[in-house]
């Protein structure tokens, strides 16, 4: 009898004790997205169109969520139980309504993109295409090739200020850079486009469209970009580490190029693939600095060369013969701009992974 007893005692009842169940907020949750969805289910019908907002959804999920989870836990844990659910309830709602514009465009952009997201659509440029049919790889290789000639002119001159910033600037000139770099991260790209433009209209007359100057002018954007996060990286290596090798005699050149570097390099090159993905969608500077067209141009000081943000404006604002065609083209566009920042993000993420110095031993 005493060894039933203490069977018995031994699984204790979570809701007699005051507690929920592990899984009761997952039913409560479950069934306000039932209620929810069955409601806009029934609004639709009732209406003139059946239509499902699934952004409507997700709010009164949120919504009815947090009064059954609040009502539940306290009538079974009590009043500080229950506000601290609320409270839980509050800040995964407010993450869900910030991740809402980022699920809504996404499924936009995928809806609208797969229609003509095939082969053709990356193999042939725009060049005699008025109706259906066409591509982007006139754009993909002026994005390319605008995109990493930034990159090449950013970079040196990005990472030379902030080894300068961290390793060797005192006094009013390290900061002026500073105040400098400061004011080039919160000017508008169309700025830079204005700048870079206005450079060559001095040299080769006004209405002059290249794509060197679209480099040029991604590459204003970009430096300020890759010399903040440059100097963020060189500022967490260890003072410990310098200090050794000045105690060995190493010069300080050496212990920049041998030690800080090579201790940094991967927060250096997530910084600046970072920065790639950020100028890799502009559209205001290469519009006015690099023109468009639909032919495919190879050659940077030669013409005007086309982009792929720029071809994703100019199809949705200038539809020919077949409006239906240039939609199609300027969405499968975006999708492509999107999962090529997706895809910079990721190598990013790789990069601090895989680069970053063991700690272990």
């Amino acid at each position: 009898m005493s060894q039933a007893t203490t069977t018995d005692r031994s699984v204790p009842n979570t809701y007699a004790s005051g507690l929920l169940g592990k899984r009761v907020p997952w039913y409560v949750l479950g069934a306000a997205l039932v209620i929810s969805a069955v409601s806009f289910l029934l609004i639709g019908q009732a209406g003139d169109e059946a239509s499902f907002n699934i952004v409507g959804v997700v709010l009164l999920t949120a919504v009815l969520y947090m009064a059954g989870i609040f009502v539940t836990s306290l009538l079974i844990e009590g009043r500080r139980k229950a506000t601290d659910r609320l409270v839980t309830a509050l800040v995964g709602t407010a993450f869900t309504i910030a991740l809402l514009p980022l699920i809504s465009l996404i499924f936009t952009v995928l809806t609208n993109g797969t229609a003509r997201f095939d082969l053709e659509f990356f193999t042939y440029s725009m060049r005699s295409i008025v109706g259906a049919g066409g591509g982007i790889v006139h754009a993909l290789v002026g994005t390319l090739l605008m995109t990493l000639t930034a990159a090449i002119i950013s970079v040196p001159v990005g990472l030379l200020a902030a080894i300068y910033l961290v390793e060797y600037g005192r006094g009013n000139i390290a900061r002026a850079i500073t105040f400098f770099v400061d004011v080039m991260t919160g000017i508008p790209s169309i700025v830079a486009g204005l700048f870079a433009y206005s450079v060559f209209a001095i040299f080769f007359g006004p209405g002059i469209k290249l794509g060197i100057a679209g480099a040029i002018a991604l590459s204003v954007i970009m430096i300020p970009i890759v010399v903040r996060s440059c100097e963020d990286m060189l500022k967490l290596v260890p003072n410990e580490l310098r200090e050794a090798s000045y105690a060995l005699g190493v010069p300080k050149w050496l212990t920049i190029t041998k030690v800080v570097l090579p201790t940094s390099i991967a927060g250096i090159m997530t910084g600046v693939t970072l920065a790639i993905a950020r100028v890799v969608g502009e559209t205001a500077p290469l519009l006015i600095a690099a023109g468009f067209t639909n032919n495919l141009n190879y050659n940077l000081f030669d013409g005007r060369m086309q982009s792929l943000p720029v071809m994703v404006y100019s199809q949705y604002v200038s539809q020919g013969t077949d409006p239906q065609a240039y939609i199609d083209r300027a969405w499968a566009g975006a999708l492509t701009l999107i999962l090529i920042v997706m895809a910079l993000n990721l190598v990013a993420r790789l990069i601090a992974k895989y680069f970053a110095p063991k700690t272990g031993r």
